[in-house]
């Protein structure tokens, strides 16, 4: 079974300092991924100023703007202010069983969350959890922790998981302990392998051992005009990867401050079979 994911910080669908409403832009392009999952951070779920100041404001939340009639949504409220509160989310063009946000703010003046949702992936259940990780390392290493204890504890070994979204990790310093304690590849490592077979569990876990010795090579997202830290992420369970790519250039160094990560996967046989 063959699907399409895309992971994308849409800066709350606006320009810097809110000056122009970028939403409608946004929407027009993400449908052109023509993604079964979107993965999705910094999205407006209300925003009274920009509401008033901006005549074609969305009179939706931007998660059910941008899902319209072809998506469904879950969102992860975080950050909640006077006028307004922002937030992940998930589009999905399969079916939602099961939502919930987790807390995993370090401090008052950042507050973030781990958005889980669990989707019907034909006759699997597949693991989604939407990040957005904090601006400071040690921040990003607790909430890191979080996000292993959460899977560990919540997810059965035996079903596909998919971790995405920006993990604010220019250090690239985040991926050799997800690698050791979830059992995860990253989108873009898995270019440097072998992908003319699906892995068996034998090769995968060499593969994974190589990428913890291994210096992470992951795609540069930020900033959008010119690319160059590696901020966004994908991270893989029970997947092979057929092709990952970064979506530089226009439309797309014009609609926010990162450029979207797209992915085309392919559930492996040992998920179908044995799920």
């Amino acid at each position: 079974m063959k699907l399409r994911i895309a992971t994308y910080n849409i800066h709350k669908g606006v320009s810097a300092f809110g000056r122009k409403a970028r939403i409608h832009e946004l929407k027009a392009a993400i449908k052109l991924l023509n993604a079964d999952l979107i993965f999705l951070q910094e999205v407006q779920g209300q925003h009274d100023y920009h509401a008033k100041k901006h005549l074609d404001w969305p009179e939706q939340s931007q998660h059910e703007f941008l899902a319209g009639e072809s998506h469904a949504f879950a969102y992860g409220m975080n950050a909640i202010y006077e006028h307004g509160h922002h937030g992940n989310a998930l589009l999905s063009r399969l079916p939602i069983l099961q939502a919930s946000n987790h807390d995993v703010s370090d401090h008052a003046y950042e507050q973030r969350g781990i958005l889980h949702v669990q989707v019907q992936l034909g006759e699997v259940e597949a693991h989604c959890f939407v990040i957005h990780l904090g601006l400071f390392a040690a921040s990003r290493r607790r909430q890191i922790q979080a996000l292993i204890q959460q899977i560990q504890e919540q997810v059965d070994p035996k079903h596909p998981l998919i971790i995405a979204g920006d993990f604010n990790d220019w250090s690239q310093r985040l991926s050799h302990t997800l690698y050791k304690e979830l059992g995860v590849i990253e989108a873009f490592d898995i270019s440097h392998h072998n992908q003319t077979e699906i892995p068996t569990q034998r090769s995968a876990i060499h593969m994974v051992r190589h990428l913890f010795q291994a210096r992470p090579t992951h795609a540069r997202t930020f900033p959008a005009g010119l690319p160059w830290l590696s901020l966004d992420r994908v991270y893989l369970r029970g997947f092979h990867v057929e092709q990952a790519q970064v979506l530089n250039g226009k439309p797309w160094s014009q609609l926010s401050d990162h450029v979207p990560i797209c992915v085309d996967l392919r559930l492996n046989h040992l998920q179908i079979h044995h799920g």
